[in-house]
C-alpha cells in the first residue's frame, strides 16, 4: 500500500495533467453542438469537388434567408391596419348639433339661409365621419389598407388616406363650403366644428399585429422537395442559384435530424476523439519543446484554461447570432502567450484553437483561413508589449488583414463586390479594440496564476524601486556592479534575440543578498579595512557562497516573480570561489573542493546563462591594469572559456554561436568602458 502511495506521490504531476486534459477534453465536448455534420465542403460560385451526389432521403428545399426575408417585409408592408369605431360619439354629436349650431348663428340670418346653412353643417357631419375622425396622428402609408371594426365586426374597408385626420377636418369644411358657395361662413363653421367634434376611431395595435403574425406564420419556409436517390448535383458543376440552395438545405436537414440514442453517443465519441487528440497533441509540444512549461502545472493549467475560455466566448456568441463570430477578439491567445511564454508555443496553441473551433462555426474554411493568418501576423508583429504603442500598431495590423482577407472571400463566393456586407467590416473593428483588453487581461493573470510577463518586468527594472533603493543605500559599490551588468546583460541577449528585458532585470537583482553582509564584498569596501583578514578562508568562503541564498530569501519576501529569482539562484551556478580556495590550500594541501563551491543550479536558459558571462567579465575587469584591446580580448575569452570548460552552461539551451556573439558584444563594451582619454592641462 505504500509502495503504491509512493508511486502516486513521485507522479502527481503527470497524474494532474492526465485530469486535466480529461476534464478540458469533456468542457469543451460539452460546448460542441451534438448532432452529425454534413460530410461534404461546398462554397458558392465554386465546382463541386466530390464525385456526383444522390439524395440519401426525401428532403424539402428550403427558401434562402434573403427569399424569407423579401416575403416578411411585403406582408408588413401589405398588412391591413385595423381600427376601433365609437358609434355613440357620432350619435352624441348628430343630436347635439343643431342646438350648437343655433347659439353660433345671429338671428340676423333669415330663416331660409339657416335652414341651408344648417343642412351644410349635417353634410359636413357626414363627411367627417364617413369613416371616422382619427384620436391622433399616425406615421402610416396613406395607401395602407385599413378595416374599420364595430364590435369586431368589419364595418368598412377603405385606406388610410381616407380617415380623417386632425389636421383635415379646416380643409373638408372648406370644401364643403366650396361646393355649396358658402365661403363666407367659413370661420363660423370652423369656429362651431373647433368645440364639436370628437375622435372616434381608435387604432387597435395589438389586434393588428395579432392578424399581422397571423399571416407571418403561414410563410413556407420551404419550396418542393427533392425525392431519395434523386440526382442533386454533379462532379465539377458549379454551385450557384438553386443548386445551391438545394445543398444548403441537404445540410441543413442533415444536421438537424433527431438523432437516435445510438448516433448520439456516436457523434460524441468521435467529438470527444478528435479535442483530445487536439490537445494531447498541445501537451506532445510542450514535452518536446518546453519542457520547462510542460513540468510547470500552473502554466499547464493557465494554457488549458485560455483554450477553454475562447471556445466558450465563441460558441457562446454562436448561440447568439453567429453573424458576430469575428466580434470574438480569438488574437488575444497568442498575445497572452507571446506575454508570457513565447511566440512559438503562442502560434501553435492558437492554431490548435482554431481548428477545435473548426467544428462549431458556420464556414469554416473561411473562418479557419482568416483566423490563423491573424494569429500569424499577430505573433509577427507584436514585439516588447509593454510598449503600448507597440500594441496599437499591431492591433491596426491584424484589423487591416481581418478586412483584406474577409473581401477576398466574399469577391470569389459572390464575385462583385456589390453586395458586400459593410456592417462586417465594423465587426473587425470591434475585434480590433477587444483585443486591447489584452493589458488588463495579462495583469488580471499575473495576479491569478503568479506569472509575469514583459510590463511587470519594466516595473521591475526601475532603479527607484524600494529594493533596489535599499540596495543603493546599503551596498553602493554592488549597486553600480549591477547597474553595469544589467547593461551588458540587455546588450548581449539583443545581439542573440533573448529576452533582453528579463536579462536586464535579472541582473538588477541578481546581488541583493550582498545587502546583508556588504562589507564583505570587495566592491562596498571603501575604508580600506577588509573584514576578511579577520576570518578564515573557509569562514569567508562560506559568506561569499551565501549571499545567494540570502538573496533568494530578500527576493521571495519582496514577492520577486520566479523568473527573476532563477537570475539570483543561478548566476554563479556552480562555480567554485577560487580565491579563498586556493588560500586554504595553502594551509591546508587537502582542502574539500566542494567546501568552495557555490550550491547551483546552474544556468537553465539563455538569460540565465547570459547574466553569468556578464557578471563574471565586469567583476573581474575591475582587476585588470592599463587595460587595452589586446588585454581585454583575451581577458574576456579566458574567463567565458574556463565557465564552459566546467559545463557550467550544459543545461542552458545556448549555442556556441551565441556565446561567440554575447563574448564580441562584451569585448565591445569593455572597450568602450575603459577607453584612453586625452591628458587635460592642469
Amino acid at each position: 500500500m505504500n509502495d503504491f502511495i509512493n508511486k502516486l506521490y513521485r507522479n502527481h504531476s503527470l497524474i494532474y495533467k492526465g485530469l486535466l486534459f480529461i476534464v478540458t477534453t469533456f468542457l469543451i465536448v460539452y460546448l460542441f453542438p451534438k448532432s452529425g455534420k454534413f460530410k461534404y465542403s461546398f462554397e458558392k460560385g465554386k465546382p463541386w469537388q466530390s464525385e456526383n451526389l444522390q439524395a440519401p432521403f426525401d428532403f424539402a428545399i428550403k427558401k434562402a434567408d434573403e427569399e424569407i426575408a423579401l416575403e416578411k417585409k411585403t406582408i408588413t408592408e401589405n398588412a391591413t391596419l385595423y381600427f376601433d369605431l365609437d358609434t355613440v360619439i357620432v350619435r352624441r354629436i348628430k343630436k347635439k348639433y343643431p342646438e350648437i349650431f343655433y347659439e353660433n348663428f345671429s338671428d340676423s340670418i333669415y330663416n331660409r339661409q339657416k335652414e341651408i346653412l344648417l343642412k351644410v353643417g349635417e353634410q359636413i357631419i357626414s363627411e367627417l365621419y364617413k369613416y371616422g375622425v382619427l384620436t391622433g396622428s399616425y406615421d402610416f402609408n396613406d395607401e395602407k389598407s385599413v378595416v374599420i371594426l364595430d364590435g369586431r365586426v368589419e364595418k368598412h374597408k377603405t385606406i388610410y388616406s381616407n380617415l380623417t385626420h386632425q389636421d383635415k377636418i379646416t380643409p373638408i369644411i372648406e370644401r364643403v363650403l366650396l361646393d355649396q358657395n358658402l365661403n363666407a361662413y367659413k370661420s363660423d363653421f370652423v369656429s362651431l366644428f373647433f368645440d364639436l367634434i370628437e375622435p372616434n376611431l381608435v387604432y387597435d395595435k395589438s389586434f393588428t399585429e395579432k392578424v399581422l403574425n397571423e399571416e407571418l406564420n403561414k410563410i413556407s419556409y420551404t419550396r418542393g422537395s427533392i425525392a431519395k436517390e434523386t440526382l442533386i448535383i454533379s462532379k465539377g458543376e458549379i454551385i450557384e442559384g438553386d443548386k445551391f440552395q438545394i445543398l444548403k438545405s441537404l445540410q441543413s436537414e442533415f444536421e438537424s435530424q433527431v438523432w437516435n440514442e445510438s448516433n448520439y453517443n456516436w457523434i460524441l465519441f468521435a467529438y470527444t476523439l478528435l479535442v483530445a487528440l487536439a490537445l494531447l497533441m498541445l501537451l506532445l509540444f510542450l514535452r518536446k519543446y518546453r519542457l520547462d512549461v510542460f513540468e510547470n502545472n500552473t502554466k499547464v493549467t493557465f494554457i488549458f484554461f485560455n483554450i477553454f475560455l475562447m471556445v466558450l466566448l465563441t460558441t457562446l456568441v454562436i448561440n447568439y447570432n453567429s453573424q458576430y463570430i469575428y466580434v470574438v477578439p480569438i488574437c488575444i491567445l497568442p498575445l497572452v502567450f507571446k506575454a508570457f511564454f513565447d511566440a512559438r508555443l503562442g502560434l501553435f496553441s492558437h492554431v490548435i484553437t482554431v481548428l477545435l473551433l473548426g467544428s462549431i462555426v458556420p464556414n469554416s474554411y473561411e473562418y479557419m483561413f482568416l483566423q490563423i493568418i491573424a494569429g500569424i501576423v499577430t505573433i509577427l508583429t507584436v514585439s516588447e508589449l509593454y510598449k503600448r504603442a507597440n500594441l496599437f500598431i499591431s492591433v491596426g495590423q491584424i484589423t487591416l488583414i481581418y478586412i483584406i482577407a474577409y473581401f477576398a472571400f466574399f469577391v470569389i463566393h459572390e464575385g462583385s463586390v456589390e453586395t458586400i456586407k459593410w456592417q462586417t467590416f465594423g465587426l473587425f473593428v470591434l475585434c480590433g479594440f477587444a483585443t486591447l483588453f489584452v493589458q488588463p487581461l495579462i495583469y488580471a493573470y499575473e495576479k491569478l496564476f503568479g506569472l509575469v510577463s514583459d510590463v511587470s518586468l519594466l516595473e521591475l527594472s526601475d532603479t527607484n524601486s524600494k529594493l533596489l533603493k535599499e540596495l543603493s543605500n546599503k551596498a553602493p559599490g554592488t549597486f553600480h556592479h549591477s547597474l553595469n551588468v544589467a547593461n551588458l546583460a540587455e546588450s548581449s541577449a539583443n545581439e542573440i534575440r533573448a529576452n533582453a528585458m528579463l536579462a536586464r532585470v535579472g541582473a538588477l537583482y541578481h546581488d541583493i543578498g550582498k545587502m546583508k553582509n556588504p562589507t564583505y564584498f570587495i566592491e562596498n569596501q571603501s575604508t580600506g579595512i577588509n573584514p576578511h583578514d579577520e576570518l578564515s578562508a573557509k569562514e569567508s568562503a562560506r559568506i561569499i557562497v551565501d549571499h545567494v541564498i540570502n538573496g533568494i530569501e530578500i527576493a521571495k519576501k519582496h514577492n520577486l516573480p520566479d523568473r527573476v529569482v532563477d537570475f539570483i539562484r543561478t548566476h554563479h551556478g556552480s562555480s567554485l570561489v577560487y580565491y579563498f580556495y586556493m588560500k586554504e590550500k595553502e594551509i591546508d594541501p587537502d582542502a574539500i573542493k566542494a567546501d568552495f563551491c557555490y550550491p547551483g543550479p546552474k544556468p537553465f536558459s539563455k538569460e540565465t546563462a547570459i547574466l553569468m558571462m556578464c557578471d563574471s567579465v565586469e567583476a573581474a575587469s575591475k582587476s585588470l591594469k592599463n587595460p587595452t584591446s589586446t588585454k581585454i580580448d583575451a581577458f574576456v575569452e579566458s574567463i567565458i572559456n574556463k565557465q564552459i570548460e566546467d559545463g557550467q552552461f550544459l543545461n542552458a539551451n545556448i549555442t556556441f554561436k551565441e556565446i561567440q556573439s554575447i563574448k564580441k558584444v562584451l569585448k565591445h563594451k569593455l572597450a568602450n568602458i575603459y577607453h584612453l582619454r586625452i591628458e587635460y592641462p592642469e
